[in-house]
């Protein structure tokens, strides 16, 4: 088994994959080990690196670089070996490695599809808390955990909606740092940015939010299984709101799903209005079956 070590990132495996590609260095030899990746009991480097063979430069469509970059960022302990396996198959003419009907191309799509969706859940839970303006940049920060690597790739969204405003993102894993002009990328994320992003600062504006957040929940179209569909259980513990949505799921188990409303709107007793109808004149047509006192 040939080791090929690089630095963890994309842009290195791709390159050590054009080189494994020239040597034509089947996938089965390969073990793929990033930084901080620990080889297994039969990996080994070979004594004499392989030979590039002399003209063989592999090209393979553009279509395919853009889904391997996308599927690199999910996390599974095999997954350079997966995207090794395709770009082989693929430069060897099979294109069919790069369909959803294949079995190396089921799992590529499964993990494309993943990572989609959890750049969108970072977009739609990822919740910025402003700082004091008096204590300088960033002037908005946020931790997020997400369950792939999605930080650089999903973070330019937050920069074109925030405009010159600071912030900062920080995850576990990295953190992106946004000045108002350009973004600065730290994988490892800098403990002083992971303090600063998980420091708890008084916003006045977040009783407001809690408040309308409680007042518009409808227990009454309340479906559990659903909600932690879209909101997995796993981001509430970041969100000002987390703390509500079990209270909230237990009060309309508890009965509030009669009402469809908080309890503090379903307790308003609402105002009567009476209704008289409008005087008739001469010229209105009335059916010989029609009620009289229903107004048309």
């Amino acid at each position: 088994m040939h080791c090929v070590h690089f630095d963890n990132s994309f842009s290195g495996w791709r390159k050590a994959a054009r080189e494994m590609l020239q040597c034509k260095m089947p996938p089965h030899q390969i073990s793929w080990l990033g930084t901080g990746d620990a080889g297994g009991l039969f990996d080994q480097a070979e004594a004499q690196a392989p030979q590039i063979q002399p003209g063989s430069v592999a090209r393979v469509p553009r279509q395919l670089l853009e889904f391997l970059e996308s599927a690199a960022r999910f996390r599974v302990h095999d997954r350079w070996s997966l995207l090794y396996r395709i770009l082989w198959r693929v430069a060897q003419g099979d294109h069919a490695a790069m369909l959803p009907g294949d079995i190396d191309g089921s799992e590529l799509h499964t993990r494309l599809k993943a990572v989609r969706r959890e750049a969108h859940h970072m977009h739609a839970f990822l919740r910025f808390q402003p700082r004091d303006l008096a204590l300088g940049a960033p002037q908005f920060v946020a931790w997020h955990e997400p369950a792939h690597d999605i930080l650089q790739s999903a973070s330019e969204h937050f920069a074109e909606r925030m405009g010159r405003h600071s912030w900062l993102i920080a995850t576990p894993d990295d953190g992106m740092y946004w000045d108002g002009q350009r973004m600065q990328y730290q994988q490892p994320c800098p403990p002083h940015w992971q303090q600063l992003a998980r420091a708890q600062d008084d916003d006045q504006g977040e009783a407001l939010w809690l408040a309308y957040y409680g007042s518009t929940f409808n227990p009454a179209r309340l479906n559990r299984s659903v909600m932690e569909t879209n909101l997995p259980v796993r981001f509430w513990k970041n969100l000002p709101e987390g703390p509500l949505i079990p209270r909230l799921m237990s009060q309309a188990r508890a009965g509030a799903q009669r009402d469809g409303q908080a309890e503090a709107v379903a307790r308003q007793t609402g105002k009567s209005i009476k209704y008289q109808a409008p005087a008739r004149t001469a010229g209105d047509k009335v059916s010989e079956n029609a009620d009289p006192d229903l107004p048309r």
